[in-house]
């Protein structure tokens, strides 16, 4: 195990990521038809296309590293995820639903924020310039996205959960 390199690394990062946007797509569409706020409901329907868009930029960085396109189980995105599926499953028609799904939203973005840190300046590190870019593209969608949600939940939802 002495022999791994930052560029296995960054190999092993890319996959987990990958998988990680892949179950996120999957379970998008299942909190926008939970939310009962109208803004939150289109702040999950925008990051759905978003999260497509960035499963295309993963792919294009697996290509530059001649690598096929492959996920690894990200149990972190797992986990994430099932505290999601709790929040939607006890919160159900409750006041409180809505700033359930939007912290856990933000748990996955903030995850997700830090892995594409990581691997815009490991792809710096490593001389792949044309990855870094792509992946600090992700990396600004991702840390929008956090600060919408930031700004739905300070409009209405936190307020309406209080009801």
């Amino acid at each position: 195990m002495a022999d791994k390199t930052l560029n296995d690394l960054f190999h092993d990062t890319l996959k987990d990521i990958y998988y990680a946007e892949r179950k996120i797509l999957k379970s998008l569409p299942k909190m926008a038809r939970a939310a009962q706020s109208p803004e939150l409901k289109a702040a999950f329907e925008k990051h759905k296309d978003q999260t497509e868009g960035q499963i295309e930029r993963l792919q294009k960085v697996f290509e530059i590293i001649d690598k096929a396109p492959r996920g690894k189980t990200c149990d972190a995105i797992e986990g994430i995820l099932a505290e999601g599926d709790e929040i939607m499953e006890e919160y159900k028609g409750s006041p409180a639903l809505d700033a359930g799904l939007l912290a856990a939203a933000q748990a996955v973005e903030h995850y997700e924020i830090t892995r594409y840190g990581t691997l815009k300046r490991w792809a710096n590190e490593l001389g792949l310039k044309d990855a870094a870019k792509l992946l600090n593209e992700t990396l600004q969608e991702e840390s929008q996205t956090d600060l919408d949600l930031t700004t739905i939940a300070d409009a209405s939802v936190n307020d309406n959960a209080k009801a």
